[in-house]
């Protein structure tokens, strides 16, 4: 039996991860009281006394975290945006690629992809792998999500009683196109531009709809988007990352289509001169929790979708 320690459990991944798992027959959770959870001896010793570590904090406490940690059999899983970047860590997307995925089945430091990344890279990259796109091309992207995105702090100011009229529309974020999801949208998917990035935030719980427009003409000579289509399906048929086509109802992709799953489904839509690439997902399942579990299970050598809702 796997000892589990999360650190950081009281935030909105945190707490989701912790749910899911407490309901596993196969692990133990080890568990701090409120007195000792920030207490910084009492975490360096549940950190090095488990067999797995998630965690889900802020990035300057994820490193710190990290140095905690001394026991060099402890498996690191951080959700955090610190170490996606890093080439000393793995990135865990195992979909992308069967180097991604057998390097993920014996990391021991595994970073779980960003939310809005995850749409976008899961777009981008197979386009750049099969040479459809040149990766100096300059795209754009959009991502709607719902409001749990923004943790706990922004969940309370939506689900307060006297809220703000603001948020009864979409809101867009991010206008200073500094997102801390750029970098890694950049390191992983082989481009050599940022994405020109516009994230909204929506009055929805939890949902994202991550969406990449191509001309035609971005698209390297001979190609057209059934090449597109090609290339998601012969990558995407698995269990938990799938290509459909035709995911819209009466022409309508609604953001919280899989709110609740830990499923994503990518699809191409639009025509031959302009080209809309949709990823569809639950910001809270396959853009965090869902893909922490998803790594943890694979990194056993055990059933990947144990625990999730597909």
């Amino acid at each position: 039996m796997k000892k589990i320690f999360i650190d950081g459990k009281e935030g909105t991944t945190g707490l989701r991860i912790f749910e899911r798992l407490g309901e596993r027959k196969d692990i133990e959770i080890i568990t701090l009281s409120d007195e000792l959870r920030k207490d910084p001896a009492a975490r360096k010793e549940a950190l090095n006394k488990c067999d797995i570590a998630f965690l889900c904090l802020p990035d300057v406490a994820a490193k710190e975290s990290v140095s905690m940690i001394e026991n060099d059999n402890v498996v690191v899983i951080d959700t955090s945006t610190a170490h996606r970047t890093d080439p000393e860590w793995c990135y865990g997307f195992p979909e992308l690629s069967a180097e991604h995925e057998n390097k993920l089945k014996t990391s021991k430091r595994i970073a779980v992809p960003g939310c809005h990344a995850s749409g976008f890279i899961s777009l981008v990259y197979p386009l750049v792998e099969k040479g459809i796109i040149s990766p100096d091309l300059l795209l754009s992207c959009h991502s709607i999500t719902g409001y749990s995105g923004g943790g706990k702090k922004m969940i309370a100011e939506y689900s307060s009683d006297d809220r703000c009229v603001c948020l009864d529309s979409p809101r867009q974020y991010g206008i200073t196109q500094q997102h801390k999801h750029l970098k890694e949208m950049v390191a992983v998917s082989g481009i050599t531009n940022a994405p020109c990035f516009c994230p909204i935030v929506s009055d929805f719980y939890s949902g994202m709809l991550v969406t990449v427009p191509l001309f035609k003409e971005q698209l390297n000579s001979g190609y057209t988007s059934e090449d597109i289509k090609k290339a998601y399906s012969e990558k995407y048929c698995g269990e938990i990352v799938k290509y459909e086509e035709n995911i819209d109802v009466s022409g309508f992709v609604a953001s919280n289509k899989l709110s609740g799953k830990d499923s994503m489904i990518v699809s191409v839509s639009g025509n031959e001169d302009r080209i809309l690439l949709m990823a569809l997902y639950d910001n809270l399942g396959k853009g965090a929790s869902g893909a922490a579990i998803q790594c943890m299970n694979m990194r056993m050598g055990i059933d990947k979708t144990i625990g999730l809702v597909l």
